[in-house]
């Protein structure tokens, strides 16, 4: 196994020992922090690879930690809390989080999905996308070394990790329908659960990023019962 390190982000005491000692025992370096200070310190001094935190911290919490976290394109980011409200949930995957569990868990699942999401994005910081990095459709431009879109009129638009590969994976097939599954396994490395709406706010801020423009406010069909469409041409 790879010299992964994890930062466990929570100010339960138990909790936090328990995190530990898990992934310790799945072979990976593993720090703490109790709040959004001090994972700032370990994050300053450790090249972290994946942040497993909690929602509710002492100070800001973490959604607004994982906001700030979204910049960091080499930084896996998974939430694990208590909080089960959809609406949480929404929020956590909107701001680039790239999976959400509830307390209580499974460790053995915890542990399975944080093997994927390293195994996707902490395997080899060189290469941030080993696919086409760059791409242009329809006076756009996608570059997947930023992670960031440029609009027809030359705005910038960071995005996170998922919106670039859910947007890759239409373009590649441009023309043809995708479904949710396909998505969700290009998105996050995982299968679509029942009642996941991970793909649907993906779509919905990818059409929200191109409503700037009248020209192009219409690049992603939904197929329903189906999947999605890019209907956009790629040059």
């Amino acid at each position: 196994m790879d010299n992964y390190q994890i930062l466990i982000v929570e100010d339960e005491d138990v909790t936090r020992f328990n995190l530990r000692n898990l992934f310790e025992a799945e072979g990976y370096n593993v720090f703490e922090a109790i709040d959004g200070e001090s994972m700032a310190t370990m994050l300053g001094q450790h090249d972290i690879n994946l942040v497993i935190m909690d929602i509710n911290l002492p100070g800001k919490n973490g959604l607004l930690l994982g906001r700030e976290l979204a910049s960091n394109k080499s930084l896996g980011l998974i939430f694990l809390t208590g909080r089960d409200s959809d609406i949480d949930k929404i929020l956590g995957l909107e701001i680039g989080a790239d999976d959400y569990l509830t307390k209580p868990f499974n460790p053995r699942e915890l542990t399975i999905r944080a093997r994927n999401i390293l195994s996707r994005i902490g395997k080899n910081h060189t290469e941030i996308e080993p696919a086409q990095t760059v791409i242009s459709f329809n006076g756009w431009t996608l570059n997947g070394n930023s992670r960031e879109m440029t609009s027809p009129s030359g705005d910038i638009i960071p995005i996170p990790r998922g919106e670039y590969r859910a947007l890759r994976l239409l373009i590649k097939n441009e023309g043809s329908i995708v479904s949710r599954q396909e998505l969700i396994k290009e998105m996050t490395g995982r299968d679509l659960r029942s009642n996941d709406r991970t793909v649907d706010v993906t779509i919905r801020r990818l059409r929200k990023h191109f409503e700037s423009n009248a020209d192009t406010a219409e690049l992603i069909n939904t197929i329903h019962g189906e999947g999605y469409r890019f209907v956009g041409r790629a040059e």
